[in-house]
């Protein structure tokens, strides 16, 4: 049950109450791992959390972020099963958003595509999902996002937010509609708070609009979302930094000249020969060679850094009844996307004698698509195909602006950057994805049987505007095969039991800073036609089990991963080099899993999620010679915990409701050997597993309002624990104390006044 009712929940459904609720869904009927969470889910955390957060707390699913709520695009990561998020698939209302990538080349984060509190629905697949998922990236799970229907009558819902670091939210929808006829919100959301460490900002704002029009029996649904976001980085971490440094260590803004003087001393200790410097031209050989203490390295801190997004998503759909059990659904949508990534580089200076200069990747997306889906009930058939087509046009560049003088930066990272003076590489990509799938429900009584399969063309070329050694060329994924077979079995109308298995293929990506035009030309010409697709086999089982009292999922799994691709940077990620990329062999991963809640009546709800994952690299990295690169087999995957533990306490009634929830994770490797000496077998490279918890405390005053008034005290890491969050925020290498990791946000509070009219 939850412990609050969400005020997105009340704009789909106004008439639930919150004893009808369920705030975490088991699958009931699936042939496959997959959970659903309901609105309540994100209402009960800080206001304007990330749903990635809210769905921590089921078996497997591994979630960081640096900042309280899950938002801070450039240290969010998800991995499900050993399977990092670029191997994960992500919908909303069915519309594609790509890998979530950080380079943004075909899609974006769920953050950018609609405020939490428009999302009705969360569904989270472990394993590859469902076959109809609009992803070919989705080798290790599926998250699909759906967002709030308009109801029926004119209503405004608000809420405003206040908390640490000078937070503050606020969030507004004006619902319009009428019995039978159409139905539409509208919505806005501002969020701007400094960061808990360092100086500098991180805000967002975002407008959305959806409308429902009744066309007799068919139905007309239109989306539109804009998305401005812009967020200063954090300092990149390595283990030596936070034991020396500390957690709070960060880049130096707003200390200009700091940041000038040491890249001055960086380029002067290149030239002397000594260690920590940028091989770039001294500029000021009287600056020295001494860097101000505790700095030992130009990489230690730059001056600032950021991610600029702006984004508009549009779709309108049509729900359209052929007849009595079938139906065609259709959908076409729209994005566009224009970001920068920037960084205040020590390793390039400005025309003008300034010691630094701001190194962009800049991104311009463009992205039209379409999907259709029959459906049709043939006796115990419930019968489905569909088929998805996208057209990805995607520039990227990598580009130098000059700061203003060596006493003035005269240019902020919170800012697109105009005027280069050099233009490093530019390229045009071209993607063009074609998906179709077919799917058969058989309902035999107590027994479900569920076959199917999916197949996908993903043609990728890449032509050069400034080539800057970068790859060019055309390569492709078709697999037209895909399969899923699954069976449940009804053992009663508390009990059932299932099986799967599911067969996934991920397509090339295009993109200059990840996938195979990453690397050189000469790179991509030598692997161009003997690199493979990755590839999975998931098998599954499990059962499930729901009454009054209990609704609980337990399951097993074993996944063999095929070609996996393996890309590894040489130099500070601020440098930028060309990856080295090769299939390096396969990937086992085997586990368990359980979920569950108990209603402990009085209004209390216990829930907990275990999830123990063995994932294991089955082969060692070799070069084309034979020769040993890295000694990675049967060591552990990088950033995949073996033991997930969560649990949460909460309570709920028409005035007081609370909720506590803990979350425990065991050690992760972030060096592919899991070691950081080449000659030392120490296994020290990981993290420390680290325990958060963190509490809402609220009550609702009925005001006699179509929802009462809401207020609510969030904590965030409760107990002030330090810890690191994000690993390979700069990739992973095969060992060594890289510079990858960022450091988890303090104790944080929140309030939050909700009211609904």
């Amino acid at each position: 049950m939850s412990p609050a009712i969400a005020l997105a929940q009340d704009a789909a459904a106004p008439e639930a109450t919150t004893e009808e609720a369920e705030i975490v869904v088991y699958g009931r009927g699936e042939t496959r791992q997959v959970q659903e969470l309901d609105g309540n889910a994100l209402t009960i955390l800080a206001a304007g959390t990330s749903p990635l957060k809210a769905i921590e707390k089921l078996p497997s699913v591994n979630f960081q972020s640096a900042d309280p709520f899950g938002n801070y695009e450039w240290s969010q990561r998800i991995s499900i099963r050993g399977f990092n998020q670029n191997q994960l698939g992500y919908t909303l209302d069915g519309i594609p958003l790509g890998d979530f990538t950080y380079g943004n080349h075909n899609g974006l984060h769920i953050s950018r595509a609609s405020a939490p509190e428009n999302i009705r629905l969360t569904r989270v697949s472990q394993g590859a999902g469902s076959i109809g998922t609009n992803s070919t990236n989705n080798l290790g799970g599926t998250l699909e996002f759906f967002t709030a229907d308009p109801f029926d009558a004119i209503g405004i819902d608000a809420a405003a937010t206040y908390g640490s670091e000078n937070t503050v939210r606020g969030f507004a929808r004006m619902n319009f509609g009428s019995p039978d006829g159409v139905r539409a919100f509208v919505s806005g959301v501002y969020h701007d708070a400094e960061k808990w460490k360092g100086e500098g900002q991180q805000r967002n704002w975002m407008v959305t609009a959806k409308a429902i029009v009744p066309v007799g029996s068919a139905e007309i649904d239109v989306y539109f979302n804009r998305s401005d976001r812009a967020e200063q980085d954090y300092q990149d971490l390595s283990l030596e930094m936070i034991g020396r440094l500390g957690y709070d260590w960060d880049n130096f803004f707003s200390d200009y000249a700091t940041a000038v003087r040491v890249a001055d001393i960086a380029a002067n200790r290149s030239a002397a020969g000594l260690s920590g410097g940028t091989g770039a031209t001294p500029l000021n050989p009287a600056a020295g060679t001494v860097f101000p203490g505790p700095i030992r390295s130009a990489d230690d801190a730059y001056y600032d850094a950021s991610g600029l997004r702006k984004d508009t998503l549009g779709a309108i759909g049509l729900t359209l009844p052929i007849s009595d059990g079938s139906s065609l659904a259709l959908k076409a949508y729209y994005h566009e996307n224009d970001g920068q990534g920037t960084w205040g580089t020590p390793y390039v200076a400005s025309p003008n004698g300034v010691p630094l200069a701001v190194r962009t990747t800049e991104y311009d997306l463009v992205r039209t698509g379409v999907f259709a889906t029959l459906t049709a009930q043939v006796d115990v058939h419930n019968l489905s195909a569909g088929a998805w087509f996208e057209n990805n046009d995607f520039n990227q560049a990598r580009r130098f602006y000059g700061y203003a003088s060596r006493t003035n930066p005269g240019y902020s990272h919170r800012s697109f950057a105009r005027n280069p003076f050099f233009t490093q590489w530019e390229i045009d990509f071209n993607t063009k994805t074609f998906q179709y799938f077919v799917q058969d429900k058989i309902a035999l009584g107590a027994v479900t049987v569920n076959v199917g399969w999916k197949g996908f063309d993903v043609r990728n070329s890449a032509d050069a505007v400034v080539q800057g050694g970068r790859a060019t060329g055309d390569i492709k994924v078709t697999d037209w095969f895909q399969p899923h077979a699954g069976i449940a079995y009804e053992i009663d109308d508390r009990a059932e039991i299932f099986a799967g298995f599911t067969q996934a293929t991920r397509a090339f990506v295009s993109s200059t800073t990840s996938g195979p035009f990453s690397t050189t030309q000469a790179g991509f010409t030598a692997i161009r036609n003997t690199l493979k697709p990755e590839e999975s086999d998931t098998y599954e089982i499990g059962a499930r089990y729901n009454d009054p009292v209990i609704n609980a999922v337990v399951g097993a799994y074993l996944v063999n991963f095929r070609n996996r691709l393996l890309g590894i940077t040489t130099g500070a990620g601020i440098v930028g080099n060309p990856s080295v990329l090769q299939n390096v062999g396969s990937v086992r991963s085997i586990g368990f899993e359980a979920a569950g809640d108990v209603r402990l009546g009085s209004g209390f709800t216990l829930f907990a999620s275990y999830s123990y994952t063995d994932a294991t690299y089955r082969d060692n990295v070799v070069n084309a010679a034979g020769l040993l690169l890295a000694a990675t087999k049967g060591k552990t995957v990088v950033d995949t915990p073996k033991h997930l533990v969560r649990g949460e306490l909460s309570y709920d009634s028409d005035g007081p409701f609370a909720r506590v929830g803990a979350n425990y994770m065991s050690k992760r490797f972030f060096t592919f050997t899991n070691h950081l000496s080449a000659t030392v077998d120490d296994f020290q490279g990981s993290v420390p597993g680290r325990l958060l918890v963190d509490a809402t405390l609220g009550y609702r005053f009925d005001v006699g309002a179509r929802a009462p008034v809401e207020v609510q005290l969030n904590a965030s890491n409760l107990f002030d624990k330090r810890y690191v969050a994000t690993i390979g925020s700069n990739g992973f290498g095969n060992r060594g104390d890289n510079q990858t990791l960022l450091a988890g946000a303090p104790q944080q509070f929140f309030v939050t006044l909700r009211a609904g009219f």
